[in-house]
């Protein structure tokens, strides 16, 4: 099956056709480390760790690259407000960010290149611009002249007219056009700099991800990804320098996530609405964060909110339900010991994989995935009704959940850890409409469950309560 992906440069669905085969080179935009990273940046985090998860399921060797930005103007305005030096900021914010992917649950990225450990290469990657008469040196900065790129505008699809009003440099009677952009900007006093043919100084935002992507990814990206917010400037300004510098398409596939908005509105300083993962992990599990921002399309807006996150808990905790009956089953004496499941239970496997993978394939689509694994899930607890269930039957159940979480990662850990009080509660609701129902072989499972983890019930005329034995 083709793996088919949508490329903001074309607008359209494209087959997906590596460089070299059975290879991806995919780079995406990091942060810029002078804080922790807010919640709209934890989903590029979540969503490309899934792409990157899926290539590798797929059988895909994958180099992934995600840059940290540790010099710009941000960083120097936050390191001077904490009094300390912007290595120093850098490092600690660097080290923050790895907490919170880890926590989040995504794998590390193959490397994370910092601008600072790269000056040489951006000095020369700048240097082969002006060489070619794309850039030019004025007043001790350097500016890309957007003129001599007939193409720039092509993946924001506007024309250089509309893009003078978009672009977030200041007017500056230095540059040939207002359009141009900085690749180099002269140090001032007391900043941090570098030497470079036109003077102490540091690289312009957009320089970096180029010429670290050509370091560590090669003249042409097999994917390039990040947030709808850095098509334009960001990544219009990089396929200018890097498609001047090389002669090459910077990437063949693009790939953006859509905002994150709270409470049905766009986050902002300024409302006040910004949440930070690492706070928001310490009364939710991973496993709920990457639920909700796995079951909207990735290029759609994704509402963040109490309500949907309560929603995503109980999921996740229904999802746990079912691998962690199934290990029960298997670890039980009733369990039979047949060398193959029967025949109607492997079409069933076999059908849902194939779907599973066939919602990935079409645009990653990760919320329809997880329709599939519910369907699963309701397979699931239709086997383990039998009179008569099989360790083989069980085990092949087994082995398509393990796929379908490594590919996602919305397991909670194995039965015996602790539950959150909220993953509890969303466990004996289940239960009470299973019992409504009259599911009671459902509604038992449950209750076993809750039991094994340490957790006892009692049914009282006011309902159900609940507490850790």
């Amino acid at each position: 099956m083709t793996i088919a992906i949508y490329n903001s440069l074309t607008r359209e669905k494209e087959a997906f056709v590596p460089l070299v085969p059975g290879q991806v080179n995919m780079y995406v935009c990091g942060p810029t480390v002078y804080d922790y990273i807010h919640i709209g940046n934890a989903r590029p985090v979540i969503f490309f760790d899934v792409v990157r998860r899926y290539f590798e399921y797929a059988g895909f060797k994958v180099n992934y690259v995600v840059n940290f930005t540790d010099v710009d103007d941000k960083m120097i305005r936050r390191a001077a407000e904490l009094g300390v030096t912007v290595p120093e900021l850098a490092d600690r914010f660097i080290a923050g960010f790895n907490e919170d992917r880890e926590g989040l649950g995504a794998r590390p990225a193959s490397i994370n290149p910092r601008v600072t450990e790269n000056i040489p290469e951006i000095v020369e990657f700048i240097s082969g611009l002006v060489g070619k008469g794309y850039a030019y040196e004025s007043g001790g900065d350097v500016y890309f002249r957007t003129s001599a790129f007939p193409e720039y505008g092509k993946l924001s699809h506007k024309n250089l007219d509309e893009l003078q009003y978009g672009i977030r440099v200041e007017v500056d009677e230095r540059k040939e056009n207002p359009q141009d952009f900085v690749l180099w900007k002269a140090a001032k006093p007391g900043e941090i700099s570098w030497p470079s043919p036109w003077g102490e100084g540091r690289p312009g935002w957009h320089i970096e991800c180029s010429a670290m992507a050509l370091k560590y990814a090669g003249q042409t990206l097999d994917i390039h990804g990040g947030g709808h917010d850095l098509q334009f400037p960001h990544h219009e300004c990089e396929i200018a320098q890097s498609e001047s510098l090389t002669g090459q398409p910077l990437a063949r596939y693009w790939m953006h996530n859509g905002f994150v908005n709270i409470n049905n509105e766009k986050m902002s300083k300024s409302l006040g609405n910004g949440i930070n993962p690492r706070e928001l992990l310490k009364r939710t599990s991973a496993q709920a964060i990457r639920y909700v921002m796995l079951t909207t399309h990735y290029r759609s807006p994704l509402n963040f909110s109490e309500e949907t996150l309560r929603q995503a808990e109980n999921s996740v905790a229904r999802l746990t339900t079912s691998r962690d009956n199934v290990l029960h089953r298997l670890s039980s004496a009733d369990a039979g010991s047949i060398a193959e499941p029967d025949a109607g239970l492997q079409e069933k496997i076999g059908r849902l994989r194939g779907e599973f993978r066939a919602k990935m394939e079409d645009d990653f689509n990760t919320a329809d995935a997880v329709t599939v694994w519910f369907q699963l899930v309701s397979e699931t607890n239709a086997y383990l009704q039998r009179e008569t269930v099989e360790a083989a039957g069980l085990k092949l159940i087994l082995g398509l959940i393990e796929e379908f979480d490594g590919v996602l990662g919305l397991l909670l850990p194995e039965a015996g850890d602790d539950l959150l009080d909220s993953e509890v509660e969303g466990l004996i609701a289940e239960r009470t409409e299973a019992r409504k129902s009259r599911n009671f072989a459902r509604a038992d499972e449950i209750r076993d469950l809750l039991a094994a983890k340490g957790i006892l019930l009692e049914d009282t005329p006011q309902g159900i309560r609940w507490r850790r034995g």
